[in-house]
């Protein structure tokens, strides 16, 4: 079934959509709390960039409530216990990196996969979305997508210097995006979201950030599939 036709006969009053929703509106929730608290420490080690970086942060921060909103208008409690697991690891590995200095690293992870994902799942949240739930996330997108491209621009200024550690990073992360997105397919289906239709946003809108870095196609194919195979 298409998605756009989902929509008319989803109930979001059900017991079923409310338990589905309590996790899903728990990681968008949890994923701009994180992200607000990246760019705050990003802003911490790239000076020149501080005044945008800070703001940001505050727009996270905007989108976070704005989610909160969506989980009290449908009168469902966040399970915010489930998505600070969820994000446990990538969050462990941003501090990690954080510790060692390697904001590219770190970069890879905020603005290129945490923008990527958040980007995807909302891209294909929005057919199916309630009425004030598509508002919200219609203008959480478009600041997404001015966050991936801060984080595409300094990288693609420093390139040739970030290429090995994107790499490494690549390898290490991706993987853990793949798992996540399996963690919670079940609940997207039942929110009408497919998890084919996610996979396959998520990779065109990840390629496309390598490209623009400087990456050739081949070695996009290459990146972009990097534990593919979980899926």
């Amino acid at each position: 079934m298409p998605q756009l036709e989902a929509s008319p006969v989803i109930n979001f009053q059900s017991e079923k959509y409310k338990d589905s929703y309590s996790r899903i509106n728990a990681i968008v929730i949890e994923g701009e709390l994180e992200a607000n608290g990246n760019y705050k420490q990003l802003a911490e080690r790239l000076p020149d960039h501080k005044d945008e970086l800070l703001k940001l942060a505050k727009m996270e921060n905007r989108h976070m409530k704005g989610f909160q909103a969506c989980g009290r208008n449908l009168e469902v409690t966040p399970d915010m216990e489930f998505a600070r697991e969820f994000f446990a690891q990538l969050h462990q590995n941003f501090q990690d990196a954080w510790a060692e200095g390697r904001i590219v690293t770190c970069l890879l992870i905020q603005s290129l996969i945490i923008e990527t994902f958040a980007i995807s799942a909302y891209n294909i949240y929005i057919p199916v979305a309630d009425d004030f739930a598509r508002k919200i996330t219609e203008g959480v997108v478009k600041d997404e997508y001015m966050h991936l491209n801060f984080g595409e621009e300094w990288l693609k200024a420093n390139f040739e210097a970030s290429k090995a550690e994107l790499e490494d990073a690549n390898r290490q992360n991706l993987p853990l995006v793949w798992k996540m997105l399996n963690q919670v397919a079940k609940d997207a289906e039942v929110l009408g979201m497919e998890k084919e239709a996610l996979v396959e946003d998520f990779m065109i809108t990840y390629g496309e950030a390598l490209a623009n870095i400087g990456f050739s196609n081949r070695e996009v194919m290459r990146l972009s599939a990097q534990g593919l195979s979980a899926v």
